[in-house]
């Protein structure tokens, strides 16, 4: 199953960075972490895979954006469709769920939440739990769970931060202010203090960056601005020794020039404009210690979440067009907590409302909804010192589908001093989306191709076809009918050994089974050529792989961390018939032959192979150095023979390596400088990772304005 490569064996080296010169066995081990259970426990106490970005390696990073930490981790791959979005042990973006401080983010495109409207100016750190979290988060969250947890302390501080970067497209190497230089510039300011009982602290930051798009039909290629602006505001307040109400309240908003050009049937659409994106997260919180061993929390949340855009078309200057997204969350949870003996249980309840308003739907002025109601508990019970067994349950009653009930149970064992080992298995599930039910949307900026929610879909095209604008009805067409949630099974197996204090190795090995895949097919073509789409219920996939992790501390001051991805994914009914020999693919003459097992290569856009490497030198006197690679071997992206079945014939995006580096010192008198190069050796594929951005060369300093006592 797993075959070796020269990647592979290079990359048997790892580690977790913390604290300087303690030993890698106590940094892993007593890491607190929250998102896996609900509630905060150590790291070596959990039972499924989870991984911690700290303050510590975000800032050593350089980088300023979500999107830009998470590449760096095993087992992640940003996507360029919609927006940067994360697939995750070779699930889709729209089967992770993405928290800030335990509460979604809304706002998805095409079931992409695009991961660069997370500044990282002020997170404290990334929780990442891989594997079906739906026992405790619900839908979205098949493939699991990122927790971006921002810095909640209320010391007396006054902190800025500024960066700023540049580079060249075409020559790789620019000068920081030249003509044809792309730059990207970050301001942040932050503080914190304490009044009697209440705790006050602030977040303010602002990003522009010159955004290319390197599309093969462009008519040009120059820079189109991007405007980031970030605010939040936290508040505490401690009524009394037992009780504690917490405030968040954070605004985002994001400008975008736009210029680019889309082919369709080999017709070129130019067109000009802007978008704008706004998003209001307000989170009231109200915790109370009744006693040692039970604690109860409310949790009310509001995020309000609008999208728009305006484009005008080169070729045709009297048209436009406009998009407008309204997404409005509420949510009201309690959660309780009972700590026994050696057991902790948790149950809790609460309700959904999404509403939705978009004139990509039939009519903006009609408003879609959609009610949830949900409970769930988990019993977290360690019997003895080496053995942990957590069980939980949830069940949610959708108001648009049938009701759901997602299981999980884990189970850790310590087998001694060196090794642990980790099993899990759970049920997953997503609802279809608003976008999948309700979609009205013609993009006449693309070639006039349309796609239909379910909902009216067949009404539609049946109008459309008796007004004679339907050219040809697709056998899909009849295949539409209510949609059903999807469900997976996932189970992950694994364990961590410890040769000494600075050494060790972590293996997890998973497979997700997925049934009632949505999939959008093409249902019908119009007169005009346009292809008209929906959504069906067509697939039972899985992925499955290992993922290894070595973690070595070779000095005080040398550490070495990596971690590789071995990937394969299926559609079951695809490769039950290329077993069968029922599936053809055709010769280089153009005759057919039967298409092989070891020709199948499975889902599109994932790599079999996915790694990444990082050296860092960081001495006593606060100085720090590193090199990061990251490698992705090629992925399928069109299915070029025309048999609908992707195998090793067909088109692929080339594997690639990009390398970052950078350094910095921190001095006593709270000063901290870093520079650093991203993608050192300019690598672009202008194709299949359009935004992906070439050499960018950065400087940046942050400065204790008013230092703690």
């Amino acid at each position: 199953m797993f075959k070796p490569t020269a990647i592979s064996l290079l990359l048997l080296l790892s580690l977790n960075l913390s604290a300087q010169f303690d030993s890698l066995h106590t940094l892993q081990m007593d890491e607190l972490v929250v998102t896996a259970t609900r509630t905060e426990r150590k790291l070596g106490n959990v039972a499924v895979p989870v991984r911690i970005i700290n303050q510590k390696t975000i800032q050593q990073a350089g980088s300023s954006r979500l999107k830009d930490i998470l590449q760096e981790q095993p087992g992640l791959f940003i996507t360029s469709s919609f927006g940067a979005g994360v697939q995750m042990q070779g699930l889709n973006p729209d089967y992770t769920l993405i928290l800030i401080d335990g509460e979604p983010l809304v706002g998805r495109t095409g079931g992409v939440l695009d991961l660069n409207r997370l500044t990282v100016g002020n997170i404290r750190k990334v929780e990442i739990v891989k594997g079906p979290s739906s026992s405790l988060y619900g839908s979205e969250a098949i493939a699991g769970v990122i927790n971006v947890i921002t810095d909640r302390s209320f010391k007396k501080q006054l902190n800025a931060g500024l960066r700023y970067g540049f580079g060249n497209p075409d020559k790789g190497w620019a000068a920081p202010f030249g003509t044809n230089t792309f730059k990207n510039a970050d301001i942040s300011l932050n503080g914190s203090t304490t009044i009697d009982r209440l705790g006050i602290q602030f977040f303010s930051n602002i990003n522009y960056t010159d955004a290319f798009s390197y599309r093969p039909y462009s008519s040009d290629r120059y820079p189109q601005p991007i405007y980031r602006l970030t605010n939040q505001l936290q508040l505490s307040y401690d009524i009394a020794n037992k009780t504690k109400i917490n405030l968040s309240i954070r605004h985002a908003y994001d400008h975008i020039k736009q210029e680019f050009a889309v082919s369709n049937n080999g017709a070129i659409t130019n067109s000009y404009g802007r978008e704008a994106n706004s998003d209001l997260n307000i989170n009231p919180v109200v915790i109370h210690q009744f006693n040692k061993k039970i604690k109860s929390s409310l949790r009310l949340y509001g995020t309000f979440y609008n999208g728009s855009q305006y484009l005008k078309f080169k070729e045709t200057p009297d048209s436009s067009y406009t998009d407008e997204f309204h997404q409005n969350y509420y949510r009201a949870e309690n959660q309780t907590d009972f700590n026994f003996k050696n057991s902790i249980l948790t149950i809790g309840a609460g309700f959904i409302e999404d509403q939705v308003q978009s004139t990509r739907y039939d009519d903006f002025s009609s408003r879609k909804e959609n009610n949830v109601l949900y409970a769930f508990s988990q019993y977290d019970w360690s019997p003895t010192e080496k053995l942990t067994v957590i069980a939980g349950l949830r069940y949610d009653d959708n108001k648009l589908f049938a009701s759901a009930f997602s299981p999980k149970i884990a189970v850790r064992y310590k087998a001694g001093k060196k090794v642990s080992l980790n099993a899990s298995i759970g049920r997953g599930f997503k609802a279809p989306d608003f976008r999948q039910l309700y979609l009205n949307f013609t993009n006449n900026a693309a070639g006039g191709y349309s796609v239909l929610g379910t909902i009216d879909a067949v009404k539609i095209i049946n109008e459309l076809n008796s007004q004679g604008l339907i050219a040809e009805i697709k056998e899909d067409f009849y295949k539409l009918q209510e949609l059903k949630p999807e469900f997976s099974t996932g189970v992950n197996v694994g364990g961590t050994y410890f040769y000494s204090n600075k050494f060790s190795v972590n293996l997890n090995l998973f497979r997700n089974d997925i049934e009632e895949l949505i999939d959008s097919r093409q249902v019908a073509t119009k007169s005009n050529g346009g292809q008209v789409y929906s959504y069906i219920n067509v697939k039972n996939g899985f992925t499955q792989g290992a993922e290894l992790e070595i973690n070595w501390q070779m000095t005080k001051t040398i550490k070495i961390s990596s971690g590789y991805q071995y990937l394969l994914s299926a559609d079951k009914n695809e490769l039950k018939n290329v077993k069968a020999g029922k599936e053809y693919t055709r010769n280089a003459d153009g005759t057919s032959r039967i298409l092989s097992k070891d020709e199948y290569i499975g889902l599109p856009n994932r790599s079999r192979h996915m790694a990444n490497l990082k050296f860092t030198y960081e001495n006593e006197k606060n100085f720090f150095a590193t090199t990061r690679f990251i490698y992705r071997s090629q992925w399928a992206v069109a299915n070029s023979d025309g048999n609908g079945v992707y195998n090793t014939n067909d088109e692929f995006a080339d594997g690639f390596l990009i390398i970052n580096i950078s350094a910095g010192k921190e001095f006593k008198n709270g000063i901290r400088i870093n520079a650093g190069m991203d993608n050192v050796f300019n690598y672009q594929d202008i194709n299949y990772l359009p935004n992906l951005q070439g050499r960018n060369i950065y400087i940046g300093a942050q400065f204790k304005l008013l230092k703690s006592k």
